[in-house]
């Protein structure tokens, strides 16, 4: 059975610093600049993972780059994430959460994505 997060099988998470672009086009296809729906996979065990909203931010050969949305506050728990080695910035709202709350991006963490793999 091929995996959730599309029909390729997941070549890992994107290391390095990538060329990050803003670029949505009014054109149907994902664009950097866009958030869409997709599987993750957990960071640990990239076999299993979670539908959540992702922000687009690059591409890696035919593989888009992205880093996962959360609606959960990391403000008050900064320095056990840091420690953890999780890094998060604030991005605000948007029509990604349903209850209008305020999003964060994890920023150490890029993930690949099947462009066939999408919603919106």
């Amino acid at each position: 059975m091929p995996p959730p997060y599309g029909q390729r099988a997941y070549p890992g998470d994107y290391s390095g610093v990538p060329a990050i672009a803003y670029a949505p086009k009014p054109d149907g296809q994902p664009d950097p600049g866009e958030v869409v729906w997709t599987w993750v996979p957990y960071e640990e065990d990239h076999s299993v993972g979670k539908d959540r909203p992702v922000l687009l931010v690059g591409s890696d050969g035919d593989w888009l780059l992205a880093v996962m949305l959360t609606s959960k506050d990391h403000d008050h728990d900064a320095r056990q994430e840091h420690r953890a080695g999780r890094e998060w910035v604030d991005v605000g709202l948007g029509a990604w959460d349903r209850s209008g709350r305020a999003s964060e991006v994890r920023v150490n963490r890029i993930i690949r994505v099947d462009p066939d793999a999408i919603r919106r």
